[in-house]
């Protein structure tokens, strides 16, 4: 409620130059049917005005209201996960590729790299050669095979490491890749070979699809399907291409990287990410594992 004060009768409770918490103090007043006045003046700020005998009953209505409401409106959590800000090492990874495949050469039945390292499904389900999974993804059957990799997995790396940083992200990948290729082996049972990086690739792009949708916070809607569209389309372009390579490894990997991508999102997992110990950790356990694996197929 408002009224007409004669001039020198008023006196200023609040003032501002912000009419929104002008015209909320007046809202307020007018709610406990304390009479008032706005004045404003020619600078744009305004005040409010009671009359004297009002001055202690509005000045409270006033304090409480700003006492509730301090807090207000609340900080909302997002689910935005922020680029790490130390760029990843993407050339590095991929020149380590590189120059792997300068020293293993292409596919050849009588190489030893290849005959102890290519994926090989029975020697993994009845030799128990599980290292394979991982030995598989760091060999390559032809300059082509290995070029196209490096172009399309670099890329995506790239991004994907400035996410979860390189010690987490380099580990989830590993473990994603040998488990799409584990999957691959269940289903194709004895006597499928298969060598290449293509699994991790389609890993990835599982792992970046679930970020986007755990970041939209969208359960159901169009950015939650134009990540698989996108994964889909890569599938159907480069599914089927290379030598002993095969579609239903980069299919594997695409579901292997969707769950994963699930785990990443789990809050325990993102703490990882935000420090430099267990990052370094995590780049250490991956270093050991791709270590181990290459030990245990060269020592046969």
């Amino acid at each position: 409620m408002s009224m007409v004060f004669t001039p020198g009768d008023g006196v200023v409770i609040f003032s501002s130059k912000e009419m929104l918490n002008v015209d909320t103090c007046s809202l307020v007043l007018s709610s406990k049917n304390i009479a008032h006045r706005i004045d404003r003046e020619p600078d744009g700020s305004a005040s409010i005005l009671v009359a004297p005998d009002l001055e202690e009953v509005a000045t409270e209505q006033l304090k409480r209201y700003f006492q509730e409401n301090r807090n207000w409106p609340p900080k909302t959590e997002t689910a935005e996960i922020e680029p790490l800000a130390t760029a990843p090492p993407t050339i590095l990874a991929i020149g380590a590729m590189a120059l792997f495949y300068m020293v293993t050469g292409p596919f050849q039945t009588s190489s030893p790299w290849f005959v102890n390292g290519a994926g090989n499904s029975r020697e993994i389900l009845y030799g128990g050669e599980y290292y394979r999974l991982v030995t598989a993804l760091t060999l390559h059957a032809d300059f082509s095979h290995l070029a196209g990799n490096c172009l399309i997995g670099g890329f995506l790396l790239h991004f994907f490491l400035q996410i979860n940083g390189t010690g987490l992200g380099l580990l989830l990948l590993l473990l994603s890749a040998a488990t799409g290729n584990y999957l691959n082996v269940l289903i194709h049972g004895p006597g499928h070979i298969f060598v290449g990086f293509s699994t991790a690739v389609f890993a990835m792009i599982g792992m970046l699809s679930m970020h986007q949708i755990i970041e939209q916070r969208r359960p159901f809607g169009i950015k939650m399907i134009v990540p698989f569209m996108a994964g889909a389309a890569l599938l159907a372009m480069l599914g089927s291409s290379g030598v002993r390579t095969d579609l239903g490894a980069h299919l594997f990997g695409l579901l292997s990287g969707v769950g994963f991508g699930v785990i990443s999102g789990i809050g325990q997992i993102q703490k990882i990410r935000k420090s430099s110990f267990l990052q370094t950790c995590a780049f250490l356990v991956a270093l050991f594992t791709l270590l181990t694996c290459w030990n245990l197929a060269l020592a046969i």
